[in-house]
């Protein structure tokens, strides 16, 4: 679960693979239709990634995961990447 009430949590993971799974403050992906923001409580949403690089800040920085394409499910204060 998140952390604090400006964070969500966060997992960015593939098939035996987990990048990241935490709080973050805000996640910046390279949507097929454009880049898009989630931060804590947003809508919910459901959709593809294209290649580009996931920019994710936490509570220590900001970090970043280059992605070839994957699909993303943000709802309840909760956004899961699969690539």
């Amino acid at each position: 679960m998140a952390d604090h009430p400006n964070t969500f949590h966060l997992v960015i993971a593939s098939v035996g693979d987990t990048r990241y799974d935490g709080a973050a403050i805000s996640a910046t992906l390279p949507g097929a239709a454009g880049e898009f923001t989630i931060l804590p409580h947003h809508e919910p949403i459901v959709t593809t990634l294209k290649s580009g690089t996931i920019k994710v800040k936490d509570s220590v920085g900001e970090k970043t995961f280059d992605i070839e394409d994957g699909l993303v499910e943000c709802s309840g204060n909760r956004a899961v990447v699969l690539l």
